[in-house]
């Protein structure tokens, strides 16, 4: 069974930094991709960042562009969203998502069939 956990959640002032770290176990197939989404209270959840299982395709939502990159360890099966100059409404639960096989880009909820529990990150002004 696959099993990701998220790690690097946190409360942070505005303007600061986290590295969210995603660990992935179980995993039966070789190739994989991964995505980071967030969800704010009362809010959908949205898309945040992908990263294909060669590191040759990413990306980032335009919320969060020039803020935020997405790394990936093969090795280590995780993958990391580094996060700077963060804003308060930046306040969600950050969740990582995978799927088996590669693709150039996946961004939507459904394309991801295994989640992560969340790690919160609060962002104070």
């Amino acid at each position: 069974q696959v099993q990701l956990v998220e790690s690097g959640g946190g409360l942070v002032q505005a303007g600061g930094s986290l590295r969210l770290s995603c660990a992935a176990s179980g995993l039966t197939v070789r190739t994989y991709d991964m995505g980071w989404f967030r969800q704010a209270s009362g809010k959908e959840r949205e898309f945040v960042a992908f990263i294909s299982w060669s590191g040759d395709n990413s990306y980032i939502a335009d919320s969060v562009k020039g803020r935020f990159t997405i790394s990936g360890d093969n090795a280590k099966n995780t993958v990391y969203l580094q996060m700077n100059s963060l804003k308060p409404e930046g306040t969600a639960v950050y969740y990582c998502a995978l799927d088996y096989g590669t693709r150039s880009l996946r961004l939507a909820e459904t394309e991801y069939r295994y989640w992560g529990q969340g790690t919160q990150v609060t962002i104070s002004s």
